[in-house]
């Protein structure tokens, strides 16, 4: 038979994933890129000397990143070096207690004990129920990419559906975590796994609560050489499969005709292929690309992020790598993010600082952070005055919750608002996971793999199924691919 072409759109995690695994079985594939090089959200910056990742920060699921070497007939240790992290993440609360959340369950069942009114057996029962809902869910909902009836047909999927109160979907995740935890603290530490994919836990089905089994149980690892790693190793996997790549090039439009896709139109050229696949965000895939943007559903939005990219004077002793400093009204925050579209007055803030275990990330006797905290989608809000307003307070509240005086110590920075986040990626109103899941079911109706109106259009990417975070972006790669190919 003739080679068939397969045109992605998009080269980051997902698109890298799904060209690899088309490619390895001799699809002719290209893949349009609009920035001069791979890696979409998953990118760095560097200045003055410090270099900074500028998306996702923590390895989870790794396993999903080892299939997709072992499946190319590839050694993965001959790309990345991979190390587990000690201590996951370290919280900070605002009455001073400070929790670490050790990879090593035992260990942080004990911290849980010392330092809370909850005892070891509390995380224990928890990961086991949240492991019960990654046991009876993972295979449909992650690993599958037929969302059509078929998906529901199996053993599997019958087995689930009569065992629909072992997923939870009926409770959000915030009941469900205090039936767990007598102590707020542990609640809201559980809480903030529905920040995973934009989320209110407040309103998103308890469902979610396999992300707390999947960092805690399966556990959490980082590259060397920062989260940049992966995609600069995605890349030469790529390439030596025989992926084209076009940089700099970004896709205008699709040409249809009917129920088909019949080419992409570029600044450059037109050009065409048997099959397409968006790694795109998907609403603006459906906007901008198809023209159809009447059905997006703008209440829905996920959350977005303000980023300060720091270059600190000294090692930042007294923080981890993760570190987490929570807001004093947890459920303030997301009423103001989800209902006022408004960054909280007291903001959860979260710092990732990669020169802990990469030191050549920032010069000597200096530090690198990544400080971040959750904003909603881009609707026009005054981001200058934000960023002024926010330094001040994530300054304040460092100082507070650490002892850590920043004021004399930034060095060098930059940072990322919103709208600065949707014109380098293209996520819809800067909204980094499309929809959020905040109704009961809407965790499983993100945008399908498949599109229902162009019989050779694919989806893949944060925004799209199975969700956000890089193993799912690599399990939406590996699905669009696999639907190709069937």
């Amino acid at each position: 038979m003739p080679q068939k072409s397969v045109c992605i759109i998009g080269a980051g995690i997902g698109g890298l994933s799904a060209g690899i695994r088309l490619a390895r079985r001799g699809y002719d594939v290209t893949v349009f890129e609009k920035e001069k090089s791979p890696g979409g959200k998953a990118s760095s910056i560097e200045f003055d000397g410090f270099r900074f990742d500028t998306g996702p920060s923590l390895v989870t699921m790794y396993n999903v990143i080892e299939e997709l070497f072992g499946d190319s007939g590839e050694d993965i240790t001959d790309y990345l070096t991979v190390s587990k992290l000690d201590v996951l993440c370290r919280y900070f609360y605002p009455d001073g207690t400070i929790l670490n959340a050790y990879q090593d369950i035992a260990k942080f069942a004990a911290e849980i004990e010392k330092n809370t009114a909850d005892k070891r057996n509390s995380l224990e029962k928890y990961l086991k129920y949240a492991k019960k809902i990654y046991d009876l869910t993972a295979e449909i909902f992650l690993y599958n990419s037929d969302k059509g009836i078929k998906n529901f047909l199996t053993v599997k999927s019958l087995k689930t559906m009569f065992s629909i109160g072992g997923i939870d979907p009926f409770r959000t995740m915030h009941k469900a975590n205090r039936s767990f935890f007598r102590d707020d603290k542990l609640v809201q530490l559980f809480d903030r796994y529905a920040t995973y994919n934009g989320s209110n836990p407040y309103l998103a089905p308890a469902t979610l609560n396999i992300i707390s089994y999947v960092e805690n149980s399966l556990g959490g690892y980082y590259f060397e050489g920062g989260m940049r790693a992966l995609p600069e190793a995605l890349f030469k996997l790529a390439v030596k499969k025989g992926v084209n790549f076009r940089f700099g090039e970004k896709v205008n439009s699709f040409e249809k005709r009917n129920s088909e896709i019949t080419a992409v139109i570029t600044g450059n050229s037109r050009y065409e292929f048997d099959y397409y696949i968006s790694n795109a965000d998907a609403l603006v895939t459906n906007s901008e690309l198809l023209k159809d943007g009447k059905n997006i559903k703008e209440n829905e939005l996920s959350t977005s992020a303000l980023v300060f990219y720091w270059g600190i004077e000294g090692h930042a002793d007294g923080l981890e790598t993760h570190n987490i400093l929570f807001a004093n009204d947890y459920k303030q925050e997301f009423e103001d993010l989800f209902g006022k579209k408004i960054i909280h007055n007291d903001p959860t803030v979260y710092v990732y600082i990669s020169s802990k275990f990469k030191k050549s990330d920032a010069p000597e006797n200096c530090s690198n952070w990544f400080v971040m905290v959750n904003a909603p989608a881009d609707y026009g809000q005054d981001w200058d005055a934000n960023v002024s307003a926010i330094k001040e307070i994530i300054i304040l509240k460092i100082h507070s919750l650490t002892g850590i005086d920043l004021s004399s110590k930034i060095k060098a920075e930059r940072y990322l608002t919103p709208e600065i986040l949707e014109d380098k990626t293209g996520s819809y109103r800067g909204s980094i996971y499309g929809y959020s899941s905040n109704s009961k079911f809407s965790a499983f109706l993100r945008t399908p793999n498949k599109s229902g109106k162009f019989k050779n259009l694919f989806y893949c990417g944060g925004s799209s199924h199975p969700g956000g975070g890089i193993p799912l972006v690599i399990l939406s790669g590996r699905n669009a691919a696999a639907m190709i190919e069937n």
